[in-house]
């Protein structure tokens, strides 16, 4: 099944469609986040380490909660997003908080065409890359953007996740790469009783097909872990089983729900 030439514009809507019930969700709690609080988890803070003085480029930042938590630890951020409704409330949002981020809006794969800077790391993680349909150019893309010896951190929903329907009942979709899936919800992860309808398009991607586009785009892998826990009550038939940790219920521990690799780039790309 071919890429649906409009998939950008289509996507681009659906993020804009959810984004003003994003900002108004418990799940996001902006009220705390402008009090200070970090949007960022346990999982990719042990990957990152001391950022402080380190130059950050976030792809597919959303309204830059991520960005300006990586701000306030010290380093020089720049947030990227396909969504222009996201972006404007990111850089609202950085205003309001007093942030240096700085955001750019456009699809990642155009960024050479809006930016040029190299990076000590590319930061991006839950729910990102099952909006790109080419992983070779996404890899392309972070190589291109860090310096020699610069560091990924990733960290993203594990395909197993992506293989069940909305209730974890069977298995709906294909672990592997076959194509866009195209389909149309009511209500958003972070507000499921939302009023709000969007059409998206997305693609399931392999760990191989993960690993391999890094490694055939100048990166060595330094880490790679899987996780038996959500840090976010995003999908259905879920329960908190530690502060942040969340599992489906029926599925206990039984499946791995995200992932995470740090990798670096060599020296001589």
């Amino acid at each position: 099944m071919n890429t649906p030439l409009n998939y950008l514009e289509i996507n681009r809507q659906s993020w804009n469609n959810r984004t003003d019930t994003h900002l108004n969700s418990s799940f996001y709690d902006l009220a705390g986040f402008l009090k200070g609080k970090s949007s960022l988890n346990e999982i990719e803070l042990d990957l990152l380490g001391d950022v402080t003085g380190k130059t950050i480029l976030h792809l597919q930042c959303h309204f830059g909660q991520d960005s300006i938590s990586l701000s306030r630890m010290g380093a020089k951020v720049t947030g990227v997003d396909l969504s222009d409704k996201a972006i404007e409330s990111a850089m609202q949002i950085a205003k309001t908080t007093n942030s240096t981020t700085t955001f750019v809006c456009c699809d990642i794969y155009d960024l050479p065409n809006h930016l040029s800077t190299q990076f000590d790391i590319v930061f991006t993680s839950y729910g990102t890359i099952g909006w790109l349909p080419d992983l070779d150019k996404w890899a392309k893309i972070i190589s291109t953007f860090l310096k020699p010896n610069g560091q990924l951190v990733f960290v993203e929903f594990h395909p197993v996740v992506w293989m069940f329907d909305d209730n974890f009942e069977k298995i709906g979709y294909n672990y592997f790469n076959s194509g866009p899936i195209i389909e149309t919800e009511s209500g958003t992860y972070a507000d499921k009783s939302a009023q709000i309808t969007q059409e998206y398009v997305m693609w399931n991607h392999g760990l191989s097909e993960v690993i391999n586009s890094l490694l055939a785009n100048g990166l060595e892998l330094q880490s790679f872990n899987e996780f038996d826990y959500l840090p976010y009550n995003c999908f259905n038939r879920t329960i908190e089983v530690a502060p942040k940790k969340y599992r489906i219920e029926h599925l206990d521990n039984k499946i791995p729900m995200v992932y995470s690799i740090l990798a670096k780039k060599k020296n001589n790309r």
